[in-house]
């Protein structure tokens, strides 16, 4: 068999995977088409190693030796990815990249607290403004272990 059938089939792999990493918003189609690439590696490795073994009087091979090693790398990294990405999915309640990127803590300048943090600029813990009204009846001024106890 020619060279060029494998590598054309990995190039084709790896393209996939490379637009699926790219376009993808939903992070477990992020996660397969990392894996695709992956593959697309793995078979040149085979491949070149088939060919190299061929023409060489050695035959180490080592390209299945690093294929096996890129395998257990590769399922270690979905292992943890999968894991990293259900728990996300259970606290945020989505798997779309564009939307966890947007309502991530700390994003953007001014933070999740305002531009200040959580004590505001005189450290009294609300607006800071002297007619600031910081009752407890309010949601939006409420710590959140209030919030808790109001609604158990």
């Amino acid at each position: 068999m020619h060279l060029a059938y494998p590598a054309v089939l990995a190039a084709l792999l790896f393209c996939t995977g490379l637009y699926g990493v790219l376009a993808r918003r939903n992070a477990i189609l992020v996660l397969m088409s990392v894996e695709l690439m992956l593959n697309a590696v793995n078979l040149n490795l085979v491949a070149f190693d088939v060919w190299l073994s061929r023409t060489a009087a050695e035959t180490l091979h080592s390209g299945q030796a690093l294929t096996l090693f890129t395998i257990a790398i590769a399922a270690a990294e979905i292992g943890i990815g999968l894991a990293i990405v259900l728990a996300v999915y259970r606290n945020r309640g989505t798997s779309d990249i564009d939307k966890l990127r947007d309502t991530a803590e700390g994003h953007g300048p001014e933070g999740p607290d305002g531009p200040d943090g959580p004590d505001g600029p005189d450290g009294s813990g609300g607006s800071g403004g002297p007619d600031s009204d910081n009752s407890d009846d309010s949601d939006g001024d409420a710590p959140a272990a209030e919030k808790a106890e109001a609604t158990a």
